[in-house]
């Protein structure tokens, strides 16, 4: 089973999770730039933070096999930060990189009159860049918060087909179904969805345009749902095919739009040895 992560938060992972996560057939992975869960004060942590998501993380996870992408927004919540505004400025620079493959995360946290802003803005930049754009649909009010988010999306005049609308679930799926964006589903304990759930609905509305994520973060995560949600659909009855459509070639589609994926030569995680890794990650020869 090969697996693409497609929205999951390695800067708050350590190395084992990498190598936990090649071994269970995780190939690649995108990082999209999100909340470090402390407010961060002024504009210049985000160029420390955006550095990073572009240059050690891809590094340390090839160390495992593992190929790293990133996605760089200035994300919902801290939209509404004033100190934080400037980093609207900064984004042209990096949404230039090679190992960024959209915008995002970008979208709504509280529905704010400075959300509103900074997601249509952010769209704007995807358009400008040529690039997909991975939206984050609020934790409260969801419904409400995906309608408002599909309203912003449509009067931006980006290609629906290169928008996904994460963090979906079973209220919030019909309401994108039909509007040609992406679908994304975060398997993540207790506050977003299940393998189980997920399962079901594939079942009902089918593989198409279908992204599933572990969204593994600094809170109560598990980067291995990925996984565990290829094995509930081939339990469930699901091909093999199903499985690597869901969990490889739909990823793959959406990102590829931005014309910088990059899968190619990737190492056998089982022929990396991590040792060697961690030694030249530590200075040594």
């Amino acid at each position: 089973m090969r697996i693409f992560d497609p929205h999951i938060h390695m800067t708050s992972r350590t190395t084992d999770d990498y190598e936990r996560m090649a071994a269970a057939g995780v190939r690649a992975v995108v990082e999209p730039a999100f909340w470090l869960g402390q407010p961060r004060t002024s504009a210049a942590s985000f160029v420390d933070y955006f550095d990073s998501l572009i240059g050690w993380e891809p590094f340390r996870a090839g160390q495992f096999g593992v190929r790293h992408h990133a996605t760089i927004a200035l994300n919902p919540k801290e939209a509404n930060d004033p100190r934080c505004r400037p980093v609207l400025d900064l984004l042209p620079r990096y949404l230039d990189k090679d190992a960024v493959v959209a915008v995002g995360e970008i979208g709504y946290d509280s529905m704010t009159p400075e959300e509103d802003e900074a997601f249509a803005a952010q769209l704007a930049l995807a358009m400008a860049h040529d690039l997909p754009a991975l939206v984050h649909t609020p934790h409260r009010d969801k419904a409400r918060g995906v309608e408002r988010t599909l309203a912003v999306v449509a009067e931006s005049g980006i290609d629906p087909g290169r928008v996904v609308v994460d963090h979906l679930n079973e209220v919030t799926v019909k309401l994108v179904r039909d509007t040609g964006c992406w679908l994304g589903f975060s398997i993540y304990p207790d506050t977003k969805m299940t393998a189980l759930r997920m399962v079901e609905l594939l079942r009902e509305y089918g593989t198409d345009r279908m992204l599933v994520n572990s969204a593994a973060d600094w809170g109560r995560s598990d980067p291995l749902l990925t996984r565990a949600t290829g094995e509930a659909m081939l339990k469930a009855g699901f091909g093999d095919d199903d499985v690597d459509r869901v969990l490889w070639r739909n990823p793959v589609e959406f990102y590829g739009q931005s014309g910088r994926l990059d899968l190619t030569d990737l190492e056998d995680p089982a022929a990396v040895d991590p040792q060697t890794g961690n030694s030249i990650l530590r200075g040594g020869s």
